[in-house]
C-alpha cells in the first residue's frame, strides 16, 4: 500500500458522520489514507455499525480505548495514535470537532512530522466549564490548518490571534453528510413505520450532555417542559435515549411524562429520518442543531450556551435553558415556524475544499 497522505482520527458518532464525506472523497479520488478509530464510543449499537450502514470501509486501526476518566482515556489514545503515526508516516492528520479523540489526535500529530488539520474549527460556546470547549480551543491553536465552517467561526479564530494563513472557510461537512445520507435514509430506514409515526405529527427529543443528564434538577426540568408542551399540543415525543441517560433516570428516580416515548438508540439513518419528519426537535446536541437547521426542522436547544449561534441568528433554533416554562415558551415560538431559512453551513462541497487545500 502507498504511504498514506492522510490519517483520519475519530472515535464518536458525530466524528464518523462529519468525516465520512472526506473518507468517501479520498476513495473516489484514490487518495491513500488510513482511518484510526479510537473506540471512544465503545458500544456497537452506538457507532461501530455506522461504518457498515453508511457504506464506509472498516477502520484501518481500532484502538478500542473505551470509557475512562478524561486524563486516562486521552493518554491511552495518544499512545495508540503515536504508534500508528510512527508506522504509517502520513503527511496530514485530520481531526474533527471537540472530543477527547480530536484532542489526542492533535497532541500526537503536533509532536511528530505530520501537519494537523482541524475540521470544524472556530466553534465557541464561551462556556469553559464544558470539557469540549477546552478541547476545541486547544486543537485550533495546535492546528496547521483550521477549516472553519462559517465566516463567524473564522472571525472567532482571528480574535484569538490565530494567523489567517492557517484558516480557510470551507462550509461544514455536515451539509455534505446530510445530503449524501438523505437518499440512503429514504432507501434503508423504516423507522416511521416501526414506531407508527406520521410525518409532522411528532416531536423529537435528545438529551445526553453530562451537564443535563447528570444533574437531576436539569434533567427533570427538560422532561417536565417537553412533556407539558407535548400534552398541551396533543402530540407524542420520541426520545432515543442513550444508555447512560437511561441509567441516570433510574438512579434519580425521575418520572417520564406520558407523552414522551423512550426508544433505544437509533442508527444515523433512522435518526436522520426522524429529524427530517419531526414537527420540532428539542435537543442539547450541537450536531442536532446543525442537522435540524439543514433539514428545515425547527429546533429548541435545552442548554445555556451554544457553539452554533448561526442557527439562532437565522431563526432556525432557540436557546432556552432547562426551566420547564422556558422550554414551553420556546417550543410554542418555534413549532409552527416554516423551515425556509437559508442554510448557513455551506453548499455541500466542504470535503472537496478541505482535500484541495491539503493536497
Amino acid at each position: 500500500m502507498a504511504t498514506p497522505r492522510l490519517a483520519f482520527v475519530l472515535g464518536t458518532r458525530p466524528e464518523i458522520i462529519k468525516l465520512s464525506p472526506l473518507v468517501r472523497a479520498c476513495l473516489e479520488r484514490a487518495i491513500p489514507h488510513v482511518v484510526v478509530h479510537t473506540g471512544q464510543h465503545y458500544s456497537e449499537s452506538l457507532d461501530a455499525v455506522f461504518f457498515e450502514q453508511l457504506e464506509l470501509p472498516t477502520p484501518t486501526y481500532d484502538l478500542g480505548v473505551g470509557s475512562d476518566d478524561h486524563g486516562e482515556q486521552t493518554a491511552t489514545m495518544i499512545r495508540g495514535i503515536e504508534s500508528v503515526l510512527e508506522a504509517e508516516r502520513p503527511a496530514h492528520v485530520v481531526v474533527q470537532g471537540d472530543t477527547n479523540s480530536a484532542l489526542a489526535g492533535a497532541i500526537a500529530a503536533s509532536k511528530r512530522d505530520p501537519s494537523l488539520a482541524h475540521v470544524e474549527a472556530g466553534l465557541r460556546s464561551f462556556d469553559r466549564e464544558m470539557p469540549e470547549e477546552i478541547n476545541r480551543v486547544l486543537v485550533d491553536h495546535a492546528a496547521d490548518h483550521c477549516f472553519a465552517p462559517t465566516e463567524e467561526s473564522a472571525r472567532l479564530l482571528a480574535a484569538e490571534g490565530i494567523d489567517g494563513d492557517r484558516v480557510r472557510v470551507t462550509g461544514n461537512t455536515i451539509v455534505d453528510a446530510v445530503s449524501q445520507h438523505r437518499d440512503l435514509a429514504t432507501e434503508k430506514s423504516d423507522v416511521l413505520a416501526e414506531h407508527d409515526l406520521e410525518p409532522g405529527a411528532f416531536y423529537l427529543l435528545t438529551a445526553h450532555r453530562a451537564e443535563n443528564v447528570d444533574d437531576p434538577e436539569r434533567f427533570a426540568g427538560i422532561l417536565e417542559g417537553v412533556g407539558a408542551f407535548a400534552t398541551r399540543t396533543d402530540r407524542e415525543v420520541v426520545y432515543p435515549i442513550h444508555p447512560r441517560a437511561r441509567e441516570t433516570l433510574a438512579a434519580f428516580e425521575l418520572s417520564v411524562p406520558e407523552p414522551i416515548r423512550l426508544v433505544d438508540p437509533l442508527d444515523f439513518l433512522d435518526f436522520l429520518t426522524l429529524e427530517r419528519h419531526a414537527r420540532l426537535a428539542v435537543t442539547d446536541s450541537g450536531g442536532v442543531q446543525e442537522e435540524a437547521c439543514i433539514l428545515g426542522t425547527p429546533c429548541v436547544t435545552v442548554r445555556d450556551s451554544t457553539e452554533r449561534p448561526e442557527t439562532v441568528d437565522i431563526g432556525a433554533n432557540r436557546l432556552v435553558g432547562t426551566e420547564p416554562s422556558a422550554i414551553v415558551a420556546g417550543a410554542e415560538a418555534m413549532v409552527d415556524r416554516p423551515g425556509t431559512w437559508s442554510n448557513p453551513f455551506g453548499d455541500g462541497d466542504a470535503a472537496d475544499r478541505i482535500l484541495d487545500a491539503l493536497l
